[in-house]
Formats: C-alpha cells, structure tokens, sequence
C-alpha cells in the first residue's frame, strides 16, 4: 500500500523503496521504517508528509521523513529493536482484543515467568528459538533487554483489568525468535518446562527445539532506534 500511494503522489515520477525487515502476518507494528530512492530530491518535506499521510489507508500514518547519504543502507545500518508481546490469562476477553493481545486461557505462573524472561538477557546461543534452524545459520545473539511486567503500554475500555507485556530488545532477531521465546515462556507459567530448561536451552550445545510458536497476534514491533 506504500508504494500504491507513493506511485500517486509523485505522479508516476521514478522511485524505489526499500524496508527495514518484515514481520509475520497478523504482527503489528507501532513504529516501522523504509528508505524511498528519488531521481531528484523532494521540494519541501513538509508538503510532501501531508500529501502521503492524506494518501495512506487508514491503519498507516507516517511519523517523520529525514534525508541520507548515498551510504546509507536501511537493511544493514545497525539498529536497535524493541518489540513487545502482550497477553492475558486464566479469562476469555472481549473479542476487540484479539488483535492486539493473545490470551491463554489456562492460570499462568506470571511471577515464574519474569524469571524466565531474564534468562533471555544477555549473548546466547539462540538456535532453539529460530524457525526450522539449519547447521550454517549464525545463532549466537545478544539481547539487551528482555523483561516481563504489567502492561501499562497500551489501554482500552474493553481490555481486561490486568495484562501483561513482554519487551524484548536487540539489534537483531530471527524466524520466529520472539514469538518461540515467548512460547517457552508460556509453557514456563503452565509448569510445561521449568527455569533450567530454559537455561539449558541457550548453551551452545544444546539440541532442543521449541515446539511451541505463541500467536502472532499479540506481537507489536514497538521501536527502531537507528544507530
């Protein structure tokens, strides 16, 4: 749909546009990013952020527009993720929540949870949380905040009185690695696995593989900070 209201506005005008990452489907996202190739440079930014958001679907507004180099590559500039992931438990919610927030219907564990969120913290080897690893892929990673706590992020009249939000940030995540980790999580507060599963999990040699993908719909890619 970007490219749909960018080939409008620059009146077939030659341009390309290259994206920062995906997300699965169903993922949202509250801050995202993309660099446009121009033949010439935009007369004025201003004119040109009213005319696209004045263009763009409803679900889509954009934030800010700044110029760089030739140099510059959005892809592989070093960045820094936040994502989060929200949820509830034990209750059946208002369905308008079910786009934003994935609910377990079983009584978690939460406090055992935060627990287990902090073992994510800090450079693992992160094979057991990538979709359909192989043996040539790079699994160490390093995760600089990975925390569990009440969700005071985002409200809404028909959300349940208590939810909770994981945030996990980094510079780079792979297949499915938030939505795997919160997975273990989720088995973590059924009493499925326990702490040292987790903690085993991340060593170099182990062989596990999470069975275990938590829904998409409760992710939210929430910050790109560039470097």
């Amino acid at each position: 749909m970007i490219d749909k209201t960018l080939k409008f506005i620059l009146e077939k005008k030659p341009f390309k546009t290259l994206g920062s990452g995906r997300t699965d489907a169903m993922v949202s996202a509250n801050e995202a990013a993309f660099e446009l190739f121009l033949d010439e440079p935009l007369d004025d930014f201003d004119d040109f952020m009213k005319l696209f958001n004045h263009n763009l679907p409803q679900d889509i507004r954009a934030l800010s527009i700044k110029e760089v180099d030739s140099d510059f590559n959005i892809i592989q500039s070093s960045k820094i993720k936040e994502y989060i992931y929200l949820f509830t438990h034990g209750q059946k919610n208002h369905p308008f929540c079910a786009p934003l927030m994935t609910t377990i219907l079983e009584p978690l564990d939460i406090e055992l949870m935060k627990q287990g969120a902090k073992c994510f913290q800090g450079t693992h080897n992160f094979k057991t949380y990538c979709f359909r690893a192989t043996h040539e892929g790079v699994y160490n990673r390093t995760i600089d905040l990975c925390e569990l706590t009440e969700n005071h992020l985002f409200t809404a009249n028909f959300f349940p009185e208590t939810s909770y939000v994981l945030r996990v940030k980094g510079k780079g995540f792979m297949r499915n690695q938030i939505r795997l980790m919160m997975g273990a999580l989720i088995k973590l507060g059924r009493g499925d696995i326990t702490l040292e599963y987790i903690t085993e999990s991340l060593k170099p040699e182990s062989t596990e593989v999470m069975d275990y993908i938590a829904p998409a719909s409760g992710l939210i890619l929430n910050t790109i900070e560039f470097n």
